[in-house]
C-alpha cells in the first residue's frame, strides 16, 4: 500500500508541477501522459473541472445504444465475469466495468453501487463523452488515441476530478483491426492491482473472438441461406451424387418430379432410375460433362422427354467428390424458346372494332370459339383480319398466357416446311443443329398454333397434320421418339378450300377436322360504315406513336375511302392513311395526301351515282374538314339512335364505360 501511495504523491507533485507551469520529472511521468497534458493544456482544458462536460441526451444515448446493441449484448457476459472475478479473486468491490464506443461515448457501466454513486455525480455514466478533448488524459480516450490497452494510475489523469481512481482499458477490435469500442475497469488508486490491465485486456480480446465467431457463424448461414435460396430457384430437377453414384442430395423440384421424400438420400442412382434408363448411366456416373442433351426418360410409368446436364463436383484440393444432376422438362425449355422468338399473341378482341352487326356476329361467334379447346378456320381475303381474329381467341381463352406461335405456310419453302412444323432430330440431314430442332407445333405445346395460308400446304404434309390432331403427337424428322403435344389449332386462308377439294389440293377428312368453328370474315367493302370508326382508331394510334397531332379529315376523303372497293382491306386503308398521315402538311388529311388510285376509283363511283345508278344518296353530315370529334360524335350518336347499349357501344370504340359516358356528356348526347 506504501509503494501505491508514494506513486501516488510523487505523480500528484508532478501534476502540480505542470499545471503551475514548471519543469516535469519524466522520469516520473511518462511521455506519452505528458504528451496527453500538453495537448490537453492547448485546447484549454480545465483541470479543475468539476464534471464531464460532453454528456448526451438521453434521445442521443438511446440512438447510440441502439447502434451499438449487438456490442453491448456480446460484452456484458464478460463485464460481468470480469467483475465477479475481481470481488471473488480478493482484489476488492470497488470496481466499475464499463464499455465505450469507438468515439468515447459510455455506453454501459455495471459495478460497486457506492462508486457508482460518486462517479454518477460528476457525470461518469452512460452518456458521458471520454474523449481527450473534452477532460484530458483519461484511460477510454487514452486507447481510442494509442490504439493499444493503457492504465492511467490517479494523477497521471489531466483533470484532479479523476485523480482518486485508476482507469484500466483496452480496446476491441473487429475483424478489420479498427476499434468498435473500449472497456474500462475503474477502481479508487488504494485498490488497483498490477494484474487488472492483463485482465482487461483478456477480457476484451474474448469479447473481440466472440464477435469474430458471431461474423463467421452469421456468414456461414447466410451462404447456407444463399446456397439454399440458390438451390430453390433452380426451377429443374436437381440430384447429386458421390463417386459411386449414391444420391447425396436432392431439390424439393426433383423429389417432386419423381414422387419421393427426402429418404431418397443414400440410394444409387442406379437403383433409383431403374433398368430402363440404363443408357443414361453412362453419363451419369463417367468423368465428363453434359450440357442440355436431349433425353428419353422414364418416370411415373411413362416416357417423356428432358434435358440433361451434369456437372462434376470437385474438392477444394481438385479432387473429383461427386457429380451434379440437373433434368429439364422440355416443356419449359420449349416455354423459354418461345418467349424468346417472341411466341405471344399481342391483340384482343378490343382491339377488333365494327359497328356492322353481321361482323359483330363474326366476334361473337369467335369468343364462343375461343372458350373451348375446338379447332378454328378462318376464311377471308388477305387483310380482313385472320391473323387478329387469331391472336384474339386465343387470348380469350384458357390459353391465355401460353405459348402462340404462327407460320405462314406459304411463306416457307415446300422443301423446309415440315422440319419448320415438326422439327428435326441430331443428324437428320447435312448441316442440322447438334442436338436437333424443335418445330412449330413443340414450341406451341400448351398454347396455339396459328396456321396461316393453310391452303398452301403441300398434300403430302397434310396427311402428317392429320394424324397429329387425331393422336396430338409428333416426330420429328429423322427422330424415332414420340412426343406428345397439345395444341389448339387455328387455321386461316384466303382459298375455297371446298373447291381445293374438287382439284385434290386439299384433303376432305383434314378440312373437317380443322373447321369445327368455321368464320368467314368478309371484305371491308362490304361494311362500309366502319371506315369513319377504322379511320378514328387507327387516327388516334398514329398520334399516340407521333409527334403529331392529326385531328381533321376532309369529308371528300371519307367519301371516297367509302366508295373505294380496297382490295387489301383493312391492311390497306392503314397502310394508306399511315402514308396519308406522314405526308399531310398540317392537323388536316385532304385529298392531295391520299394516292391518286383512290381518288379515280372514287371518281368513278361518283359519275356512276350522278349517271342513275340505283345507289341511295347520303345527306352531307359533317363540313367540309369533319374532326376526330366529330366523327366520333356521329358514330356514338348513331348507335344509340340504334338502341346499341353502352357496353357495346363502348366496346366499338375500343373504349371503357366511364370514358364513353364522359364523351356523352362532353358531346351534349342523351344517356
Amino acid at each position: 500500500m506504501s509503494k501505491i501511495k508514494d506513486k501516488y504523491e510523487a505523480m500528484l507533485k508532478e501534476w502540480e508541477n505542470f499545471v503551475s507551469g514548471n519543469p516535469v520529472n519524466k522520469k516520473v511521468i511518462d511521455e506519452h501522459i505528458l504528451k496527453s497534458w500538453e495537448e490537453a493544456r492547448k485546447l484549454n482544458i480545465d483541470p479543475y473541472l468539476s464534471e464531464i462536460p460532453q454528456f448526451l441526451s438521453e434521445d442521443e444515448l438511446q440512438e447510440v445504444q441502439e447502434k451499438h446493441d449487438h456490442l453491448i449484448k456480446t460484452s456484458y457476459p464478460f463485464l460481468e465475469n470480469l467483475y465477479n472475478f475481481v470481488i471473488t479473486a480478493g482484489f476488492g468491490s470497488r470496481y466499475i466495468c464499463s464499455l465505450s464506443d469507438s468515439e468515447g461515448t459510455l455506453i454501459f457501466t455495471l459495478g460497486n453501487p457506492e462508486v457508482m454513486e460518486t462517479l454518477s455525480s460528476w457525470n461518469y455514466r452512460p452518456g458521458a463523452c471520454m474523449q481527450e478533448k473534452y477532460i484530458g488524459t483519461n484511460g477510454a480516450g487514452a486507447v481510442i488515441r494509442l490504439n493499444k490497452p493503457v492504465q492511467i494510475f490517479g494523477s497521471e489523469h489531466y483533470c484532479l476530478l479523476f485523480h482518486k481512481y485508476t482507469c484500466s482499458s483496452a480496446p476491441i477490435h473487429d475483424h478489420e483491426g479498427n476499434i468498435l469500442g473500449v472497456l474500462n475497469m475503474v477502481c479508487p488508486c488504494p485498490n488497483a492491482h498490477s494484474h487488472t490491465l492483463g485482465m482487461v485486456v483478456a477480457a476484451a480480446n474474448a469479447i473481440e473472438k466472440n464477435l469474430q465467431i458471431q461474423k463467421a457463424y452469421r456468414e456461414t448461414q447466410i451462404a447456407e441461406n444463399l446456397k439454399n435460396a440458390v438451390i430453390c430457384s433452380i426451377p429443374e430437377a436437381l440430384v447429386a451424387i458421390d463417386n459411386q453414384g449414391d444420391i447425396i442430395f436432392t431439390n424439393e423440384n426433383a423429389r417432386s418430379m419423381f414422387q419421393v421424400g427426402e429418404d431418397i438420400v443414400g440410394r444409387n442412382i442406379k437403383e433409383f432410375l431403374g433398368s430402363e434408363n440404363e443408357k443414361l448411366f453412362p453419363y451419369l456416373l463417367n468423368g465428363t460433362n453434359v450440357i442440355d442433351k436431349q433425353i428419353p426418360l422414364f418416370i411415373n410409368t411413362r416416357w417423356a422427354n428432358y434435358m440433361l446436364t451434369t456437372q462434376t463436383i470437385k474438392s477444394c484440393n481438385n479432387e473429383t467428390y461427386g457429380k451434379v444432376i440437373i433434368f429439364s422438362e422440355i416443356k419449359r425449355a420449349k416455354k423459354l424458346v418461345a418467349d424468346m422468338i417472341g411466341a405471344k399473341a399481342k391483340f384482343t378482341f378490343s382491339h377488333i372494332v365494327s359497328r356492322n352487326p353481321r361482323f359483330l356476329k363474326l366476334i361473337e361467334i369467335a369468343k364462343i370459339a375461343s372458350k373451348t379447346d375446338s379447332n378454328v378456320l378462318l376464311f377471308g381475303e388477305s387483310g380482313t383480319g385472320k391473323d387478329i381474329f387469331a391472336q384474339a381467341i386465343h387470348n380469350e381463352g384458357m390459353r391465355s398466357g401460353k405459348p402462340f406461335v404462327a407460320i405462314n405456310c406459304s411463306a416457307i419453302p415446300r422443301e423446309l416446311i415440315a422440319s419448320e412444323l415438326f422439327g428435326y432430330a441430331e443428324g437428320a440431314f447435312t448441316g442440322s443443329v447438334r442436338g436437333g430442332n424443335p418445330g412449330k407445333f413443340e414450341l406451341a405445346d400448351g398454347g396455339t398454333i396459328f396456321l396461316d395460308e393453310i391452303g398452301e400446304m403441300p398434300l403430302e404434309l397434310q396427311s402428317i397434320l392429320l394424324r397429329v390432331i387425331e393422336n396430338k403427337e409428333i416426330m420429328r424428322i429423322g427422330g424415332k421418339n414420340i412426343i406428345p403435344v397439345d395444341v389448339k389449332i387455328i387455321a386461316a386462308t384466303n382459298k375455297d378450300l371446298k373447291e381445293e377439294i374438287l382439284k385434290r389440293n386439299f384433303r376432305e377428312d383434314l378440312y373437317y377436322r380443322l373447321n369445327v368453328f368455321s368464320i368467314e370474315l368478309f371484305p371491308l367493302r362490304e361494311r362500309t360504315e366502319d371506315i369513319p370508326l377504322l379511320v378514328i382508331n387507327i387516327l388516334k394510334k398514329l398520334n399516340k406513336c407521333n409527334n403529331r397531332g392529326i385531328t381533321k379529315v376532309d369529308k371528300n376523303v371519307l367519301d371516297m375511302f367509302e366508295r373505294y372497293p380496297w382490295p387489301g382491306n383493312v391492311r390497306e386503308l392503314q397502310n394508306i392513311l399511315e402514308r396519308s398521315y406522314n405526308i399531310a402538311g398540317g392537323e388536316t388529311i385532304t385529298s392531295d395526301d391520299i394516292p391518286r388510285e383512290i381518288i379515280y376509283s372514287g371518281s368513278a363511283g361518283s359519275e356512276q351515282r350522278s349517271a342513275g345508278a340505283a345507289v341511295e344518296q347520303k345527306e352531307p353530315v359533317f363540313d367540309n374538314y369533319p374532326t376526330l370529334e366529330d366523327m366520333e360524335k356521329k358514330i356514338i350518336c348513331d348507335l344509340i339512335q340504334s338502341n346499341v347499349s353502352k357496353s357495346k357501344i363502348a366496346s366499338h370504340l375500343n373504349i371503357s364505360r366511364n370514358t364513353l359516358y364522359r364523351k356523352m356528356v362532353k358531346y351534349n348526347l342523351p344517356y
